[in-house]
């Protein structure tokens, strides 16, 4: 197990608040098509270090759930993702 890099927060706090950072930015930026590397760029605007883990592991569980999707090499978000967050305006 990996130390808990910011006292007072949980790896699970951690691996939300990550999610929801992604997950809001592909939506904002919807329509637009980003790789990976692009959306990791766009969220830190610069060098992710040790973020990058957390960032990847956003992903794979947001595709997972069903939030978003890969496109050949483009993170996308579901029709789900999209009209959830139209709904919840």
């Amino acid at each position: 197990m990996q130390p808990n890099p910011i006292p007072g927060q949980t790896n699970d706090v951690q691996d939300q608040a990550a999610e929801a950072a992604t997950l809001d930015r592909v939506l904002w930026l919807h329509p637009t098509h980003l790789t990976e590397a692009e959306l990791l760029l766009s969220l830190f605007a610069s060098d992710a270090g040790p973020l990058r883990e957390s960032f990847e592991r956003a992903v794979r569980d947001l595709v997972a759930d069903g939030l978003l999707r890969i496109d050949g090499s483009s993170i996308v978000p579901t029709m789900a993702a999209v009209r959830s967050e139209e709904i919840s305006r």
